[in-house]
């Protein structure tokens, strides 16, 4: 039986739906991929000489920073390794990819790993526009657009297990094939009519966002009544040599300016994820923290609540911190490949 012809309309709608596909590539549009050290500008020798691990930039030629322009016009820089199933690893607040070089090195043996420097951090562009994590969110699915990844899985240390969240509440979780959120409170604004036990489980470390911010920004007095001061002191011992490098790294070649940083803060401060945890999260999950971590109980919540999700906890022997997976990057990424299962 002969195919009858479409109606003008649906012709008409393919042709939209083509220009529109060709007006979004347009506006991600990229830059050419090019290898990390000539971004850079040049070699780096790591201070600590660590075996299985580059002793300079130039022993991992494979590491490539590249670029995107998001639809809203900031051009993002995101780094690139290896071949394999993808994983994607989203930076916390003021980090950057330069910090995951371990990680990237010892994943990209058998794994394509990306990084992705979020707007005002690292190598992405600085911009006075999108400082909330619904737009990180959108950058990251932008970023998928541009890479042309459909499924990968997908990890988020501190501020960026946020931005898994926010990306989960706006888009499902269609593109994930497993999900690790690394010791991210779920409300780091403790509401005051919050019972003990409701602080605890979501994580809440301050009851005055704009002076958290401040301290965090400005240099303005910080305590334990104002915020959890034990990331700042875990972030300051130089006990870990694979820390010491990738900070080194980073401190090289990374300018952090305050001001750019400071624009999504007060937003992440004050976003409470607990209706998401409980209700959009359907895809397994692993979920990594510490005995130094004053954020454990709210990561024994998520692990509570996330059906048959996936709970690591480092000991102190074991540098188990905010700052874990770069202090312990081995272990870290044997975790992480026996839950991915590949």
């Amino acid at each position: 039986m002969p195919r009858a012809a479409a109606p003008a309309w649906s012709k008409h709608m393919k042709i939209r739906t083509t220009l529109l596909a060709v007006a979004l590539a347009l506006a991600c549009g990229t830059a050419a991929a090019a290898p990390a050290i000539e971004v850079l500008g040049s070699d780096f020798t790591f201070p600590k000489p660590l075996p299985g691990l580059p002793t300079k930039l130039s022993d991992f030629p494979g590491l490539q920073i590249n670029h995107f322009r998001t639809s809203d016009g900031v051009q993002l820089a995101y780094w690139e390794a290896g071949q394999g199933e993808p994983i994607v690893f989203i930076p916390g607040w003021s980090a950057n990819g330069a910090e995951y070089i371990n990680l990237i090195y010892l994943l990209s043996r058998n794994h394509h790993v990306f990084v992705l420097d979020p707007r005002n951090q690292g190598l992405s562009e600085k911009v006075g526009h999108g400082g909330r994590i619904a737009r990180f969110a959108m950058d990251l699915h932008e970023f998928n657009a541009h890479t042309g990844l459909q499924k990968a899985d997908y990890v988020g240390w501190s501020m960026g297990a946020a931005v898994l969240w926010s990306y989960i509440d706006l888009f499902g979780t269609s593109a994930f094939n497993k999900a690790v959120f690394v010791d991210e409170p779920i409300s780091i604004y403790a509401h005051q009519d919050w019972s003990e036990q409701e602080r605890l489980d979501a994580g809440g470390t301050t009851t005055s966002a704009e002076r958290m911010v401040a301290g965090f920004t400005t240099g303005a007095p910080l305590n334990s009544l104002v915020t959890d001061m034990k990331p700042w002191q875990r972030a300051m011992l130089k006990d870990s040599p694979y820390y010491v490098n990738s900070e080194a790294f980073a401190n090289a070649f990374i300018k952090t300016d305050p001001k750019a940083t400071a624009r999504v803060l007060f937003d992440h401060v004050n976003n409470d994820w607990r209706d998401v945890i409980q209700h959009k999260i359907d895809i397994p999950v692993a979920i990594f923290t510490g005995e130094e971590s004053n954020n454990l109980p709210s990561q024994r919540w998520l692990h509570a609540t996330v059906p048959e999700s996936r709970l690591y906890v480092y000991s102190a022997k074991e540098q188990g911190d905010h700052f874990l997976m770069f202090k312990n990057p081995r272990r870290f990424v044997s975790d992480l490949v026996q839950f991915l299962g590949h």
